[in-house]
């Protein structure tokens, strides 16, 4: 029975659920580059960096190629770069959104608390039912 669409795109989305994962492929949307250039952009350690290429290459999202003793990574396909561009619109009319709402809630007056009268103060009418008196 063949996968529906709409789990293996949430397989791809889960794929891709990793901050480290992220900004591989936002490095590599300028162009390929050497493994050590990811860890001083990333600054993660290099067992963490290479699980998460692994992750990225067995998905066929990046490839790998050995230049002598360097591994140089690169994006598979130019539709990985569009992504993170709509990623990074998307959340940027998301972000957009919520600062409207705090610039109206900063510019709306506060609510003005309830006066709350003490309970030494109540009447027995306000009392609590079943209170001790």
């Amino acid at each position: 029975m063949p996968v529906p669409l709409y789990q293996a795109k949430a397989e791809f989305f889960r794929m891709l659920g990793h901050p480290v994962r992220i900004r591989v492929l936002e490095l590599l949307q300028d162009g390929p580059k050497p493994v050590r250039d990811l860890l001083a952009a990333i600054e993660v350690e290099p067992p963490n960096l290479s699980q998460q290429l692994a992750v990225l290459r067995r998905s066929g999202i990046v490839t790998a190629t050995r230049e002598g003793s360097t591994v140089v990574y690169e994006l598979a396909g130019g539709d990985v770069a569009e992504l993170m561009r709509a990623a990074r619109r998307i959340l940027t009319e998301m972000l957009a959104g919520q600062n409207e709402l705090l610039a109206e809630l900063r510019d709306t007056p506060r609510d003005t608390p309830r006066a709350v009268a003490p309970a030494a103060s109540r009447t027995t009418a306000e009392a609590p039912e079943g209170g001790a008196e």
